[in-house]
């Protein structure tokens, strides 16, 4: 494990430290912490833009895309715990 050295303003510190406490967990275990939310954040946004950046681009290579009220139906009959079969991709220029 490495070392890292972090310089942050006097407020900013109290507060964290004042949140640690009540948590009740050191300074230190909630600034890894805070650090690795804040990565895991970053990472699951890069990853959601790249998979959005893909489907446009089979949107555009196919023309086919899923009807939005069929879709929104779709999700609201599975949430509901229904079974239901997943709407068809359609071209967007018929």
């Amino acid at each position: 494990m490495s070392t890292t050295s972090l310089k942050l303003h006097d407020e900013i510190k109290q507060r964290a430290v004042a949140v640690a406490r009540n948590q009740g967990v050191t300074p230190h275990a909630f600034m890894v912490q805070a650090i690795e939310m804040a990565t895991q954040a970053a990472e699951q946004r890069s990853s959601f833009l790249a998979d959005a950046k893909a489907a446009h681009e089979r949107f555009l290579a196919t023309g086919k895309c899923y009807d939005g009220d069929e879709f929104c139906a779709y999700i609201k009959a599975r949430v509901a715990g229904k079974k239901v079969s997943k709407p068809r991709l359609k071209s967007w220029r018929s």
